[in-house]
């Protein structure tokens, strides 16, 4: 089993694909009847790179997540995908959009009433009508062996662990090609050695695929491992950016306080 300084070497370095990124949030800013979530911050990811958000509750880390797919609207500033910016588009054309976007809610949120296989088969039988019902059963065997169930195809949800719906969960998630993955709080609520697999799993799925992604989390430890920069929020702000290597060198009493306490 590789150890945790092997794993953090096998992080990808960003690809550069062009003078624009695949996402890029400039200067966004969100509010909630009086209480202000993001003020103004700006973020980029390019192909290739791994983005960890850190920040305690309530920052608006999920937030950023629901606005950069389109489920929410910002009051201000912009979010481009590809150098598209999404604010305002019709809803055909956001669902286009989101067709790139695979997303991993906190707690998988797999569809109770569905198998494991048909949970991975949902998006496919939605929008990838191209494909007969013998390709979708392949490529949902697939993506279930890229994450290590596919000896698990006709259990429930609830017949498998925490850690293994978050596998699930990454599956159904890849099963369009996203050229972007989101990650809410990918580690949440596991022990310590599933959270150690999932880490494993997402770095595997990087160096594959070259997606660019986005990880909110609180897990710090998890953070510093899957991702190559780090943005710390603190009451809607970005306080730092950088890898865990500037964030330890920093003389910012917040960052301090959040590494000491994490």
């Amino acid at each position: 089993m590789a150890t945790t300084y092997d794993i953090a070497t096998q992080q990808a370095e960003p690809e550069q694909v062009g003078p624009v990124p695949v996402i890029a949030v400039e200067n966004l800013y969100k509010s909630f009847a009086s209480h202000k979530v993001l003020n103004g911050i700006s973020l980029r990811v390019n192909q290739g790179e791994t983005l960890a958000v850190l920040g305690r509750s309530g920052t608006g880390k999920s937030v950023l997540l629901k606005l950069i797919i389109g489920l929410d609207t910002p009051d201000s500033g912009s979010i481009c995908i590809h150098g598209q910016d999404i604010a305002g588009l019709a809803l055909d054309r956001m669902g286009e959009i989101r067709k790139k976007m695979g997303f991993l809610f906190q707690q998988a949120a797999l569809y109770d009433s569905l198998t494991v296989r048909e949970n991975v088969a949902f998006p496919l039988e939605h929008h990838r009508r191209d494909l007969s019902k013998s390709e979708r059963a392949d490529r949902v065997r697939q993506l279930l062996a890229e994450v290590g169930m596919d000896g698990d195809l006709d259990k429930m949800p609830s017949d498998i662990s925490g850690g293994m719906q978050k596998r699930v969960g990454l599956a159904r998630a890849l099963a369009l090609e996203p050229e972007i993955l989101l990650l809410d709080e990918p580690t949440a609520g596991l022990d310590p050695i599933s959270s150690r697999e999932i880490d494993e799993l997402i770095l595997k799925l990087q160096r594959e695929r070259r997606m660019a992604s986005i990880v909110v989390t609180h897990d710090l430890h998890s953070a510093k491992t899957i991702a190559g920069r780090l943005a710390l929020l603190n009451e809607g702000d970005v306080v730092i950016e950088g890898t865990f290597e500037d964030l330890q060198q920093s003389d910012i009493g917040f960052v301090k306080e959040f590494l000491q306490q994490s």
